[in-house]
């Protein structure tokens, strides 16, 4: 909380919208208390050749094998020597491949660097087009302007409810199931080593619900829950931000939005503002286990009221 302090004194871009302040990416990696600048990518085997790499802004999965490097996210252009060389120290090479589970700056700005030397990106047909312009994105306590993306950055294959790659002696599933974290997500599953990455769709705390750019709750409820169909109790489940985690852990957090979803919109019918919302903690029960509540709140009231 010091930080997101500190950060509000900071002279910003361009004048407040409806009561944020605009913050550069600088400035946002003040807020959020990120080290660009010495932060190291760690690595966990899940299964043979799918490997989870943790460094600064969403999970990543490299595929290694016979037949190349195939990577689900990219962090920060910062971040990619150092998951480079991760990659190298896990035996593969290049990054042939890398899918992008949505659009959002901490899980693609790696792709210029990536795409430059020579990865090939694929996404949903939606995350190309908002990367193909600029957003803001409401983080509730202030907003950034996400820039375009450069041309080598772009998505050069896209999809719209499914597609599959044949990978590494693996079937890679890449799933949609409409407006989630926002309005192009992709869960990605790896069916023989039965390992899903599911974007921010799913997080080990309370997610972010970008209401502002077509996010959903409802379709976020969804989306986990027809993923869910496709997993076991076996299923290893890597998250957008956090640990790896399991399949129970994706049953509770389904259940843990249905409770709040469920209580907001009785407050709604009832007429209550989002002060009120606020006020009458909706989340109480679960916010030891997922954190603060304050952007889940606020971005679902815009999403159930709209």
């Amino acid at each position: 909380m010091k930080r997101l302090a500190a950060v509000m004194c900071i002279s910003v871009m361009s004048m407040p919208i409806q009561g944020h302040e605009y913050l550069t990416l600088e400035e946002l990696g003040t807020a959020f208390g990120w080290d660009l600048e010495n932060a190291e990518i760690t690595s966990q085997t899940v299964a043979p050749g799918i490997h989870v790499l943790f460094g600064v802004g969403g999970n990543v999965i490299a595929s290694i094998g016979k037949q190349g490097v195939l990577m689900v996210d990219s962090q920060f252009p910062e971040m990619i020597p150092r998951i480079s060389k991760t990659i190298r120290e896990l035996g593969g090479d290049n990054i042939d491949f890398t899918i992008n589970t949505h659009w959002h700056f901490d899980h693609a700005n790696g792709n210029p660097l990536l795409g430059r030397d020579g990865s090939w990106f694929v996404s949903h047909v939606n995350s190309r087009r908002m990367m193909a312009g600029e957003h803001e994105i409401n983080l509730v306590r202030f907003v950034y302007k996400q820039p375009p993306y450069p041309e080598e950055a772009m998505p050069i294959i896209t999809y719209t409810d499914n597609m599959q790659f044949h990978f590494n002696n693996e079937t890679i599933e890449l799933l949609h199931f409409g407006p989630a974290h926002t309005t192009g997500d992709t869960a990605v599953i790896f069916k023989e080593s039965n390992v899903v990455h599911m974007g921010d769709v799913f997080n080990a705390s309370y997610p972010f619900i970008d209401a502002g750019n077509g996010g959903d709750l409802d379709g976020m409820i969804v989306f986990c829950e027809k993923v869910l169909e496709r997993l076991n109790e076996d299923s290893i489940v890597v998250p957008g931000h956090g640990p790896v985690l399991a399949y129970k852990d994706m049953q509770d957090y389904i259940s843990m939005l249905k409770v709040i979803r469920d209580r907001i919109k009785a407050l709604i019918g009832e007429g209550k503002s989002l002060q009120d919302v606020i006020a009458a903690k909706p989340t109480a029960e679960f916010d030891e286990k997922y954190g603060d509540p304050a952007r889940l709140i606020d971005r679902a009231y815009m999403s159930i009221s709209r």
